[in-house]
């Protein structure tokens, strides 16, 4: 099978599970994009634009490319056919096949290029066609991508971002709906990040480009449609900081990616129940700011975190351990996690079952309150 082949044949499964996903979920995905942006931001306002997250990615790439012209993308079908979610749709007929390459289905291949790259000058974004593909390229990412700054004293810098659509609630089959942000995360010399909405999405891109260290930037692939409004302006807050999308008293609840809109869903729940539900965006994995968190649950004495990834040895396994010694006096009960089940991810007929939802945060809620 071509590249081009197998990508159309990728971009039309993908198609259709977008499309049941949208016309399930459209009103409560829209309302939680826009929630989950800067408070700031209101649409209609001279700057601001309604986007949805995979367009933002790509004015954000569009705009990085702009600045610089040693920004060029990389990746499986990402030229003429714009990548199988279309992020990279357009750029290589504005830019060229030489700042917007097609490769071949390598991806230790593609990350051993960039290296080369990036030593030479350039700054490449790579683009990752599925979370599950990016094994392949484990090795190239963990034991050199990550040391090569550190082997060279400082005096090597390794300005590469690799893009991952990641995460479930599009249908599809093994190797398409995984979570594997926290073996990066976990590995020293890697920034991970996460956007939840557009407008983050669209300064985060541009952000993580910038950094003249080597940034995973997980996708959160479910959340590529519901749109937002995007200040073109303003970033409102840096790349690897926290936020609180949503004030609350009773309980903090916290989650990266498609898990903050999965929790503003719970908060509204919470609040016809006369429950107060603080909901805090992590936005970067690694490092993590914890400040804003902290100071939450200083206020609310309970936290619940969630994930859509495993949750054994995780983040959220991480974010309730860090909490549990900085805050210890403040908690009023046990912190709790929520998470997906620890197996393989499961035949997408399964996958409402497997995955967090709002009633299964909901229920960690209860037993924080029961405290």
């Amino acid at each position: 099978m071509t590249d081009a082949t197998q990508g159309s044949a990728e971009a039309l499964e993908t198609q259709t599970a977008a499309s049941e996903t949208t016309a399930t979920d459209a009103s409560s995905s829209d309302t939680a994009a826009a929630a989950s942006a800067p408070s700031s931001i209101e649409p209609g306002v001279p700057g601001v634009q309604t986007l949805s997250l995979a367009k933002a990615i790509t004015a954000g790439l569009r705009e990085a490319m702009r600045a610089d012209h040693k920004v060029l993308l990389m990746g499986e079908d990402i030229g003429p056919l714009g990548g199988v979610f279309r992020v990279t749709e357009g750029l290589q007929a504005e830019f060229g096949d030489k700042r917007v390459l097609d490769t071949p289905l390598a991806e230790s291949g593609i990350v051993g290029t960039a290296i080369g790259l990036a030593m030479r000058g350039y700054r490449p974004v790579i683009e990752i066609q599925f979370d599950g593909f990016i094994f392949p390229a484990f090795d190239q990412i963990t034991t050199q991508l990550a040391r090569i700054t550190v082997r060279h004293n400082g005096t090597a810098s390794m300005p590469i971002v690799i893009r991952v659509p990641y995460g479930g609630h599009i249908g599809s089959i093994e190797h398409h709906q995984e979570s594997p942000e926290a073996y990066f995360a976990h590995t020293p010399g890697l920034r991970v990040v996460s956007p939840s909405n557009p407008h983050d999405a669209y300064w985060m891109i541009q952000e993580a480009i910038a950094s003249n260290d080597p940034v995973l930037f997980f996708e959160p692939k479910s959340r590529y449609w519901p749109k937002g409004p995007v200040d073109q302006a303003h970033a409102g807050v840096p790349l690897h900081a926290s936020r609180v999308v949503r004030e609350g008293t009773d309980v903090t609840v916290v989650g990266h990616g498609a898990m903050v809109a999965t929790l503003l869903q719970a908060a509204d729940i919470a609040a016809g129940e006369g429950r107060s539900l603080e909901v805090v965006d992590l936005r970067s994995l690694s490092p993590i700011d914890y400040g804003p968190l902290l100071d939450s649950v200083q206020r609310t004495g309970r936290l619940v975190v969630a994930q859509e990834a495993y949750g054994n040895v995780s983040i959220g396994s991480e974010v309730a351990a860090t909490v549990a010694e900085r805050a210890f006096y403040s908690l009023e009960a046990p912190v709790l996690r929520v998470s997906s089940f620890d197996t393989p991810f499961p035949p997408a007929a399964l996958e409402t079952e497997y995955l967090p939802s709002p009633d299964r945060v909901l229920e960690a809620v209860d037993r924080a309150l029961a405290y």
